[in-house]
């Protein structure tokens, strides 16, 4: 049997972007396998399992502090023997932002097109120390860096019997 084939899950916070992945996916014509979720994803709570579980530029926007809650949010949404898929910026993608020095959770400046500008959450995962993290947690875990960014595979815990 082809476990859950055809399904999908996407969550987003901002509806704007879960309008242009439905779009997207409609001209595709796969929408009708993808469940698309507006939540906050560290308040999210996932309804059904997946074999894999992917985000991308994500990680690096979770508080240090939120980390191992952010990664409890990710085995919860895994079937067992799912696994996590995950690219983000690494340390040397920092040379490209206004990173801030202040405060307490590591934050970059973010300018928008209409002159705007954000205060947004950024840690810059070093392979090596984002490794020992998720094994500290329990996980399974392989990162390394690939041009300038982190690329990870990651398996969560076993249930306990």
């Amino acid at each position: 049997m082809d476990r859950g084939a055809g399904r999908a899950g996407a969550v987003d916070a901002a509806a704007e972007v879960l309008a242009v992945a439905r779009e997207r996916t409609a001209s595709a014509d796969v929408s009708a396998g993808v469940e698309f979720v507006q939540a906050d994803v560290l308040a999210w709570r996932p309804r059904r399992r997946y074999d894999t579980v992917f985000f991308a530029f994500w990680l690096s926007h979770v508080p240090p502090a939120r980390l191992p809650d952010f990664w409890s949010t990710v085995a919860a949404a895994l079937a067992p023997g799912g696994r996590a898929v995950f690219v983000d910026d690494g340390p040397a993608t920092a040379a490209a932002e206004e990173v801030l020095a202040e405060g307490a959770v590591p934050a970059a400046l973010r300018r928008l097109g209409d002159g705007s500008r954000y205060r947004v959450v950024k840690v810059f995962h070093d392979a090596q120390a984002l490794t020992e993290d998720l094994a500290a947690l329990g996980w399974s875990v392989r990162v390394r860096p690939v041009a300038g960014k982190v690329v990870g595979i990651a398996e969560p815990p076993a249930a306990p019997a």
